[in-house]
């Protein structure tokens, strides 16, 4: 298991990309999600005018 983390020697720098690769999506779908509720919230509005 402990070869496996390390990946050759590279897992220093394997591991830290992975989870700001995970962090950035989890932002990006945060970010989509807020839109689309905000996007909504604003047809709702001009469907009521």
């Amino acid at each position: 298991m402990s070869g496996f983390l390390a990946m050759g020697g590279y897992g220093a720098y394997v591991w830290p990309a992975y989870g700001v690769s995970v962090l950035l999506l989890g932002a990006a779908v945060a970010t989509t999600v807020r839109a689309y509720a905000r996007a909504r919230a604003q047809l709702a509005a001009l469907e009521k005018s």
